[in-house]
């Protein structure tokens, strides 16, 4: 009798915690039952205060892809087209658009010419991010009043997610002026070494958009700290502007919408984009960048969770976590984006 009722409970235990835990990364609660049922089976039923440990990797896992989703909304990145459904075996296959088709008006010769336009298959590998190993030994789990592998977790997640951010607008940066690739010198007076950004300047990136045909919509300007300082200190109607409270949104200036970034990609005084990760040298800052977000795109492939348990390492008895997750953004094309460059002359 005993035995039965001990079984119903344990039943009634994987019923409530699979249910929790399918709902917490977006599955149906009754799979969740059955799934931790199924295990718990194979396992003769465990003890309320035991879970599996690749329940906790999936719902781990779950938890942090969530959390990379829920950091791109908001940003610079936020509505730029997600490929990621075509990010198979975590490589994307991007077709370069060819050529855009002549028009023709008012037209009275038929048939009408077939212009052949030369598309082309683009692999492109989707970036691997990984965390370095952080361990939790079972003495601080012992000793600590807080889930500190649930922590851990979460920041290997804020620690990918920031780098993602990072590589993403160095990418959408421009390597070096170029007709469709605008970059543009900041004009204002010498402020502690450095050239600061006048509204003009701005406006001298629109007039190089319209120039190279960009659309109007959905230009983004992602304003440095350097720049957004400039701007907040000499006009008091974009400072009053600076943040819509109704809408959240940073206000708009010149067609742009405006962003900001704290790591936008540095610049050579010659305005040439350093390296992904480079140091800025004397004379050199970050600059502001400009694109068109339905020109870039960005993937996100699989995110994968390592994690050994204390009790498969009797001499230091530690926990190990770390992360994999596959994600890259990228301009389709060489073409709507540009940047402000701060220098020392």
């Amino acid at each position: 009798m005993k035995k039965t009722i001990f079984i119903l409970m344990a039943v009634l235990f994987n019923c409530i915690t699979g249910g929790v835990l399918a709902a917490a990364v977006g599955f149906a609660p009754l799979y969740g039952a059955l799934a931790l049922n199924a295990v718990g089976s194979l396992s003769h039923v465990m003890p309320a205060n035991v879970m599996p440990v690749n329940v906790y990797t999936e719902v781990w896992t779950g938890e942090v892809v969530k959390q990379f989703s829920h950091a791109e909304q908001g940003s610079f990145m936020d509505g730029v087209p997600d490929f990621s459904r075509y990010a198979e075996n975590d490589i994307i296959h991007l077709a370069e658009a060819g050529v855009d088709p002549d028009v023709l008006i008012n037209n009275t010769t038929y048939p009408i010419p077939i212009q052949e336009t030369t598309d082309g298959d683009l692999p492109i590998s989707l970036d691997k991010y990984q965390t370095k190993v952080s361990s939790v030994t079972d003495d601080e789990l012992y000793a600590c009043s807080f889930d500190k592998i649930s922590l851990r977790k979460e920041s290997h997640g804020n620690a990918i997610a920031e780098k993602k951010f990072d590589k993403g607008i160095h990418a959408f940066g421009p390597a070096s002026n170029t007709a469709k690739t605008p970059v543009i010198f900041a004009t204002g007076e010498l402020v502690d070494g450095r050239r600061i950004l006048l509204k003009k300047d701005i406006i001298a990136l629109k007039k190089a958009f319209d120039k190279a045909k960009v659309p109007v919509s959905n230009r983004r300007l992602v304003l440095c700290p350097d720049h957004i300082a400039d701007i907040l200190n000499q006009d008091q109607v974009f400072q009053s502007q600076y943040y819509d409270y109704s809408s959240g949104r940073i206000a708009r200036m010149f067609g742009f919408d405006i962003y900001e970034y704290v790591n936008n990609p540095i610049y050579t005084v010659t305005g040439t984009k350093k390296s992904f990760g480079a140091v800025a040298e004397e004379g050199e800052y970050q600059a502001s960048i400009a694109f068109h977000a339905p020109t870039m795109f960005k993937a996100a492939g699989s995110t994968k969770m390592y994690f050994s348990e204390a009790k498969t390492d009797p001499q230091n008895q530690r926990n190990l976590i770390s992360f994999r997750h596959m994600f890259i953004a990228l301009p389709k094309t060489q073409k709507a984006i540009g940047a402000i460059v701060s220098k020392n002359s």
